[in-house]
């Protein structure tokens, strides 16, 4: 029996990505995950933490059809440049954390994957190193050629995506059009029936402005952008909710009758989905032609290589990206 193939990237190599990794070995999956990284950091890894595991070699010409038995975990070897000591940060490495990327997006692209899922990376350290990353998400558009692409970070029972992601507060206001909006409702609509399977989804969808702007007393950007670009899209036959006021959305009285929620920017949904998905989130890439599934964490220097980590955002990106797998055949 063939089973679909995954890719999962460590990230950072100074960081909890290769501990995640190695502690996620000592359990059976359900499909042949294969860590796009290096053989020897993962051994010296494994030597620090005390953890007993057995690498798998494998190539692009040489890829598994059987998922891994417990206790051992498939490795595509990829070198990196000079040693890495836990916690140390290197730009030498920079390029060998790229490497891993585009090997496991080709693969996706290629069909080698199903899909992938990414551990945290340092941009800091990238762009120390001379190389222009402003992260993931970005960088696998560019690999895919994908002109806009969605963030939505998502934990059971409840998931949220952002017309604006990594924006300073004031920028945000001007960032709201009405083209940016239709686009990122499009992507999240069109991925929610895609790849999470859900024939006519419920979208709700936050007001910038507090109390939604209150008829145009606390702003106009609901009556001139917002509300218009609903009505259009409702229009196709899209079943938005909203503008909505973000204080009383989140409650369960709006969230029980939805399948995600659009936000317009960062802080706005994100703190919520946190504090309920604390340790149980993850962050998928909507708009790609390929699935990916990331933690919503970072890379946590100072727990590396202490053992002291907790696998469950790396838990629920790979179910994710197993059922997106199994929903976009």
């Amino acid at each position: 029996m063939n089973h679909q193939r995954f890719a999962l990237t460590p990230g950072e190599p100074a960081g909890i990505g290769p501990d995640l990794c190695l502690l996620l070995a000592a359990y059976a999956q359900p499909h042949p995950l294969i860590a796009i990284t290096s053989r020897d950091l993962l051994l010296e890894r494994a030597a620090q933490l005390g953890v007993a595991v057995t690498l798998l070699p494998v190539s692009d010409d040489a890829l598994p059809n059987v998922p891994a038995p417990a206790g051992s975990l498939y490795v595509w070897d990829t070198p990196v440049a000079r040693p890495v000591v836990a916690g140390q940060l290197d730009t030498a490495n920079a390029a060998f954390v790229l490497q891993t990327l585009t090997r496991a997006g080709q693969g996706c692209l290629d069909g080698h994957f199903a899909g992938m899922i990414t551990a945290p990376v340092h941009k800091g350290v990238i762009n120390e190193s001379g190389i222009a990353f402003s992260g993931h998400t970005e960088f696998l558009a560019e690999l895919t050629g994908t002109a806009q692409v969605v963030m939505m970070l998502a934990t059971r029972g409840l998931r949220v995506a952002l017309v604006t992601t990594h924006l300073p507060l004031r920028e945000v206001a001007d960032a709201i059009t009405a083209e940016r909006l239709e686009r990122v409702t499009r992507i999240l609509h069109a991925d929610l029936q895609t790849k999470f399977g859900i024939a006519s989804p419920r979208i709700l969808v936050c007001g910038l402005n507090p109390h939604a702007g209150e008829g145009g007393h606390l702003g106009t950007e609901e009556l001139d952008i917002i509300e218009p670009t609903l009505a259009r899209l409702r229009s196709e036959g899209m079943d938005l909710r909203g503008p909505l006021p973000a204080d009383t959305l989140f409650t369960p009285k709006y969230l029980e009758h939805c399948d995600a929620v659009l936000a317009m920017y960062h802080d706005q949904g994100l703190p919520v989905l946190k504090y309920k998905g604390f340790g149980a989130a993850l962050n998928v890439t909507l708009g790609l032609p390929i699935i990916r599934t990331s933690v919503d964490h970072g890379t946590a220097l100072d727990l590396a290589g202490t053992g002291r980590i907790d696998t469950g955002s790396l838990q629920v990106a790979l179910e994710t990206a197993y059922q997106m797998a199994e929903t976009h055949l």
